[in-house]
């Protein structure tokens, strides 16, 4: 399959320590989630071993775009019609504290810019009005954009910019999160796929697969949609056109450059949708090509593609994540299903997830309640 960009980076070696059976809590995944969630048990004095079928971070946590985004699927106003006012507030809040977590322990890997998202027609700038309207009723920070400069002028309708967002090199950041829970004492076993949860040595498990983990649990397989996300990376254009994440159409077009000036741009999923719900790690003809045609309408010209790839995410019917015990359960809990917003929620549930488990209550956990949908 198509390698990852981000994963080529060479990963610092990791000394992991070995426990003895039985551990207190056994995590499935070492991805944003995993690790978050290792990170969080191991400090708070909890014996906890990580199984990787792969390496860490080679799931969608290194197979993504790069964005750091507050909030989940839904814009700022659906959240609230859906959820209520206090709800999607909590929500969205709790995005924001990740966020400001992230950038304090990922370094070098995370670049606090804010995010654009763009109105690619009138119809979605009438929509991201409301949203920007929401979020400053409830006293969130935005900023309204008019004045759109090359190459966004006359292409795009206006767009709400986000403060609180950035762009991660995601593998670094999953990476650096893997090595503090090696630090705090947690055990991750690389290449140590997981065929029956019911076998793990521990008196807790935690799923933390997002669209990986069908053939764990039967009750995710009705739940959870594996959904595919191609990318590109091309060539350093000549210079920085696009300063933050930008994104558009409802995220079926996202893009970004890294200080080094390369484009990296992924989406266009609405090529060819149908073909998109999969879990195959495998790029299509008809997506790269919609994806290299959209970066020359970007540019002005035809960049050349450096890398390509494509990493699997789990979506669900109400596009919020699922966090918390499998009903029926108590030692089975899963942290799941982030609907394309993995960087910073996965992040996020992974923590809550632990810190349930450590007996610190949290009011997010009833958002993401499993039950609702299990």
């Amino acid at each position: 399959m198509p390698e990852s960009w981000w994963l080529a980076e060479e990963a610092p070696p990791l000394r992991s320590p070995r426990l003895d059976d039985p551990v207190d809590v056994a995590v499935v995944g070492a991805g944003v989630t995993g690790c978050s969630c290792a990170l969080t048990l191991a400090s708070g004095g909890l014996r906890v071993r990580v199984y990787e079928a792969r390496t860490i971070a080679s799931g969608a946590s290194g197979r993504n775009g790069g964005f750091a985004l507050r909030g989940g699927a839904r814009p700022y106003d659906k959240a609230r019609a859906q959820l209520g006012t206090e709800r999607a507030r909590l929500l969205w809040a709790f995005t924001e504290l990740a966020l400001a977590r992230m950038a304090g322990l990922a370094g070098d890997a995370f670049r606090p810019e804010g995010s654009l998202r763009l109105a690619a027609d009138p119809g979605e700038r009438s929509e991201l009005e409301a949203e920007f309207a929401a979020l400053r009723d409830d006293g969130f920070a935005a900023d309204w954009l008019d004045d759109l400069r090359p190459p966004l002028a006359g292409r795009f309708y206006g767009g709400i910019r986000h403060p609180p967002d950035g762009a991660l090199q995601p593998a670094r950041w999953v990476r650096k999160l893997a090595a503090r829970a090696v630090e705090a004492g947690a055990e991750i076993r690389e290449h140590s796929r997981v065929e029956d949860v019911d076998g793990l040595p521990a008196e807790r498990v935690v799923v933390a697969t997002d669209g990986y983990g069908a053939d764990l649990l039967p009750e995710l397989a009705r739940v959870v949609t594996p959904v595919r996300g191609q990318v590109i990376v091309t060539e350093p254009l000549p210079e920085r056109l696009f300063p933050c994440p930008h994104y558009s159409r409802g995220g079926y077009d996202y893009w970004h450059q890294p200080p080094d000036r390369r484009l990296v741009l992924g989406g266009r999923r609405d090529a060819a949708l149908d073909t998109e719900f999969t879990a195959e790690e495998a790029t299509t003809a008809q997506i790269q090509s919609a994806l290299e045609s959209f970066a020359r309408e970007l540019v002005g010209f035809e960049p050349a593609v450096e890398a390509r790839w494509a990493g699997i995410w789990g979506g669900t019917p109400d596009e919020y994540p699922l966090a918390g015990p499998l009903p029926g359960r108590d030692d089975i809990w899963v942290a799941t299903g982030y609907s394309g917003h993995g960087n910073v929620l996965g992040f996020a549930c992974g923590d809550l997830v632990a810190r349930t488990l450590l007996g610190d209550g949290q009011p997010e956990l009833d958002l993401f309640d499993p039950s609702r949908l299990v």
